[in-house]
């Protein structure tokens, strides 16, 4: 039985392959999965051919044969996730700023670009402007935010109560939250029962955007 990211590289490789009988490169293979280095990618088609499911060629270029696809597969059935894109969609690529790292606990000092971007498939992104944060802390683990992933943040100044937002703290400190409005407060609510809701004048709070999609590195 394969793990999902066996599953999600091997059908990258076979639709990558369907339109020009040549396998990606382990570069490409790293980026489509969001890995860190290409030594996951490797140990990857390692463990893909130790069951079968690829053959590596000898004296040929980008030299891997798909044998056979993970059981019920099919192009319609979007066997790949929202994060690894297919072979029609790899080009059309979004970029967006990664601002730097955002708590998940106690807030900390404002967001400040970090210089680079972020690669996703647009079908990751809504309407208007994104950027991404990492993030640094545990209190929203219980809707699945972990520490080190990295969130996908719309840009907005305004949000419903329960969304799940990027809050500005006395124009110094910027925190990942869930938002309650109520009777004259803002309350910043984690998901963790370890943390407590954080209360504050609703002037003391600004709304700088919303989650909608989030990242995670397994390597």
């Amino acid at each position: 039985m394969l793990t999902q990211k066996q599953k999600e590289l091997l059908i990258f490789i076979h639709e990558r392959m369907a339109e020009g009988d040549i396998a990606p490169s382990f570069d490409e293979m790293r980026e489509a999965l969001d890995l860190k280095s290409k030594s996951g990618i490797h140990r990857l088609i390692t463990a893909l051919v130790e069951r079968g499911y690829l053959e590596r060629l000898p004296h040929r270029a980008r030299a891997l044969e798909v044998k056979k696809l993970p059981e019920g597969y099919s192009k319609s059935s979007s066997e790949l996730p929202a994060n690894i894109p297919s072979a029609a969609t790899i080009d059309a690529m979004a970029s967006i700023p990664m601002m730097g790292r955002i708590a998940a606990g106690t807030p900390i000092e404002a967001i400040r670009h970090e210089g680079h971007h972020v690669d996703l498939p647009p079908t990751m992104l809504g309407r208007g402007e994104h950027y991404a944060l990492e993030v640094d802390g545990d209190s929203m683990v219980n809707i699945g935010i972990q520490d080190g992933d990295t969130v996908v943040i719309q840009k907005c100044d305004s949000a419903e109560n329960g969304a799940v937002v990027v809050a500005l703290v006395d124009n110094e400190e910027v925190t990942l939250k869930r938002i309650k409005r109520e009777k004259g407060k803002t309350i910043l609510i984690p998901e963790n029962n370890n943390y407590e809701p954080q209360i504050y004048d609703e002037n003391q709070v600004q709304v700088q955007g919303r989650l909608v999609s989030l990242m995670r590195n397994y390597n």
